[in-house]
């Protein structure tokens, strides 16, 4: 079972992975427009872990009701199963082309929206829930903008993601 804390220190660490993940990647790659597009997404990466930091700290400052906490670990932990999320290390050196690697990042921005959406119904402020709905739409613009490079769209498709 999970606490609010470590759901959020879960959701802290997505985004640290990420952000670290797309950094070690930028030092790999060639392409302008991809590097452009990766240091985009790990700054949003970034501002998104400072977020749930920030939502951490304000919950922990919080009363709790044991009663309602302790049903919400349980429904959270019959909703996230075995599900696997994308928190493991990238070896680089095991993806053969740049389309393999954008599949990769893909992937992780998938397991990403699965996560917070699997968060949403636990969050009962609405500024927090309407942040946490912003940060989704950014994870899928995310991915937009990985699947328009992925399939070569032209510049100005591009450059409208960052």
């Amino acid at each position: 079972m999970f606490t609010a804390e470590e759901i959020l220190d879960m959701a802290i660490r997505l985004e640290q992975n990420g952000e670290t993940v797309y950094r070690q990647a930028m030092e790999k790659i060639s392409d302008p427009d991809f590097l452009e597009m990766l240091e985009w997404i790990s700054r949003e990466e970034m501002k998104h872990a400072e977020w749930f930091e920030e939502l951490k700290d304000r919950l922990t400052d919080r009363p709790e009701n044991p009663i309602s906490e302790e049903m919400h670990k349980e429904m959270f932990e019959e909703m996230i199963g075995e599900q696997s999320f994308s928190l493991r290390e990238v070896d680089f050196s095991e993806i053969d082309s740049m389309d393999d690697l954008v599949h990769v990042f893909i992937e992780f921005e998938k397991d990403t929206v699965l996560f917070y959406e699997m968060l949403q119904p636990f969050i009962q402020e609405e500024e927090a829930l309407n942040q946490l709905t912003k940060i989704i739409a950014e994870e899928n613009r995310h991915i937009d903008c990985l699947r328009d490079f992925l399939a070569r769209k032209t510049p100005e498709t591009s450059a409208e993601c960052w």
